[in-house]
């Protein structure tokens, strides 16, 4: 028997362009041919099971194989085969899912065989032609006298087909590459192609001589069947030299979508930069992309894993991802089992917890920052922690600072610091009065505090060094100035004659004589939205980067520096009043350059006077 005819077209676009740009990469060619002979011996083991198939099955293995010199690459099955008719029906009619096809025909029979057919568009066959010049299939049905076929078709709308002597079902496809593609008669790059899309494919996929795939990999199981040590191994052979995940998810639900897979918590340390496009998607074992954005929360793009999920629609090329209710679904159910997950490891266990926080604090932080439903969750378990290294909750914090640190207007005054060292003076104040002060030192904090405030009731934040300590928290109480309303405006003049700097905003106050005889603050607001700026705040905070700082110089009239500045020359008092001004701007990180080498030299004069 040998027949011509022409490919029926049953798209809108022409065949070159569809064969031609189908894609967005070439390499992906072998993982449909591969997909299309692991569904080919899926339905067979299918009909098996179903008694359909009374045959034996014998090896089920899919090979692929290179001949550089013959310039083909070629890639069998033992599955259903084809008679001649089923290749005119399925290879000749483009678009035509043979998969989507069986699994109408066999839904009710076996529920099974829906979600181990990879193939849906009836397009994947095609991606051979980006390659080859020139394919050939070599095919025989498992049902009983049927005659092998051979198709052949040089990427133009004519086909051949013919019968051939086949001796085993089954069907092998021929590619034989094009000038343009020599890369791929590279036995290395075959590997790597496989080795990328292949790996977890059900059915064994064997490369010169070596199966490269595992058949079962650990998400397909049931997590009673898995061990710490089984999640850890997979965990390395994900992310090789990585350090260990501090904990994972498994995920696994059949309604109201199917998704299985398993999300790692990996060690994140305090930076923006952390790794994305980490997590891998798979639809049906078959690897698709590591770009899911639309199926993961931007803030679970910190984690590591494996999705796999027959229910998240792809395009035909099954590169990019179409956004639809199902993958709002999933998007939410991560997000919840991620909470829930979080949750339990508190309950369980709170000391861990803490320990642990140090690298999923920001990964918390963040997801709050991004989604009110996480926040929800999270509110319950994010944590704390102050100066003295105790951690709490939101809600027990509240509960310890309260009765201290409320002020004349019972606003609860949370007070904190970005660097406790740096900042050490000001957080030593503040715990001398009785107050206490929480590190708040990572990069996502300026927003998580402003996120805080607008959602804890008559709760606002303050950084120690943003103001005098009686002013962070003012209460019913005044301190008298030793000072003449004549003398502090004396004071006022000289101590800005001697900073001689307008970014420096001069104010004589009266403060706890044990205070600073000059304290040097930030104004709050101020701060903080460059602090938001520089963390990446956006849009309306950029005017704030590009404003010169300004700061507030508090100098503290009943501090006996203050009496000893006025009562000198004028000379002796501004070397008073600069040396006094220099060492605030030490405490505050501030002296640098030549101002410090010249307070070094102006300490050694004051010693020595």
């Amino acid at each position: 028997m040998q027949e011509k005819g022409s490919i029926s077209i049953h798209t809108e676009n022409i065949f070159p362009i569809i064969k031609k740009f189908l894609y967005s990469d070439h390499e992906i060619f072998l993982r449909e041919l591969v997909s299309n002979a692991v569904d080919a011996t899926q339905k067979l083991k299918s009909l098996g099971q179903l008694g359909e198939f009374k045959g034996e099955l014998g090896e089920l293995k899919v090979k692929v194989s290179v001949d550089k010199e013959a310039r083909t690459i070629t890639i069998s099955d033992r599955g259903l085969g084809m008679t001649a008719e089923e290749i005119k029906k399925y290879i000749n009619q483009i678009a035509f899912s043979g998969a989507t096809e069986f699994v109408e025909q066999y839904k009710e029979k076996d529920t099974a065989a829906k979600d181990q057919i990879i193939g849906q568009f009836g397009l994947g066959f095609y991606s051979a032609f980006m390659v080859a010049d020139n394919v050939e299939i070599f095919s025989k049905s498992y049902k009983d006298d049927t005659e092998g076929a051979h198709w052949t078709c040089d990427g133009s709308t004519e086909f051949s087909l013919e019968t051939t002597d086949k001796a085993d079902r089954g069907t092998d496809v021929v590619l034989h590459v094009a000038a343009d593609s020599d890369e791929f008669l590279e036995a290395a790059r075959l590997r790597t192609i496989l080795t990328k899309y292949c790996k977890f494919l059900p059915i064994e996929i064997e490369f010169e001589g070596e199966v490269i795939n595992q058949t079962q990999p650990i998400w397909a199981k049931q997590p009673a069947e898995l061990t710490d040590e089984d999640y850890t191994k997979f965990y390395q052979e994900l992310y090789p030299f990585s350090e260990p995940p501090l904990f994972w998810i498994h995920l696994n639900v059949d309604y109201p979508f199917n998704l299985t897979g398993i999300l790692y918590f990996p060690k994140v340390k305090d930076e923006l930069q952390f790794s994305r496009n980490k997590i891998q998607l798979y639809s049906r074992q078959v690897f698709i992309t590591d770009e899911v954005k639309d199926v993961v929360p931007e803030f679970l793009m910190l984690l590591h894993g494996v999705i796999d999920s027959p229910d998240i629609p792809l395009n035909v090329s099954r590169s990019f991802l179409q956004a639809d209710a199902a993958v709002k679904k999933i998007n939410t159910y991560i997000t919840k089992k991620v909470a829930d997950k979080l949750a339990e490891l508190y309950r369980k266990d709170r000391t861990g917890f803490e320990e642990k926080w140090s690298d999923i604090g920001l990964f918390v932080k963040y997801g709050m920052l991004s989604d009110d439903k996480f926040y929800d969750k999270a509110k319950d378990f994010v944590l704390l922690q102050n100066t003295a290294g105790k951690f709490f909750t939101l809600s027990e914090y509240q509960e310890f600072v309260q009765a201290n640190q409320k002020d004349k207007n019972e606003q609860t005054v949370v007070l904190y610091t970005t660097d406790a060292e740096t900042q050490h003076s000001f957080v030593q104040a503040a715990l001398d009065r009785g107050y206490d002060v929480l590190k708040l030192d990572a990069v996502l904090d300026s927003h998580f505090i402003g996120q805080l405030e607008q959602k804890l009731e008559k709760v606002t934040f303050k950084r120690v060094d943003a103001d005098t300590i009686g002013k962070l928290i003012e209460k019913d109480e005044t301190i008298e100035s030793v000072l003449s309303t004549e003398d502090k405006t004396k004071l006022q003049e000289l101590f800005t004659k001697a900073i001689s700097n307008p970014s420096m905003n001069v104010q004589v106050e009266a403060l706890s004589p044990q205070d600073a005889p000059v304290i040097i603050t930030v104004p709050e607001f101020m701060r903080r939205m460059k602090d938001m700026q520089r963390a990446g705040g956006g849009g309306g905070m950029q005017m704030f980067g590009s404003l010169p700082d300004t700061y507030t110089v508090s100098v503290n009239a009943n501090h006996p520096v203050a009496q000893r500045v006025l009562s000198t020359d004028d000379e002796a008092s501004q070397k008073l009043a600069r040396q006094a001004f220099d060492l605030a701007l030490l405490a505050q990180g501030l002296l640098k350059g030549e101002a410090l080498t010249a307070f070094v030299k102006r300490s050694a004069d004051l010693l020595t006077a």
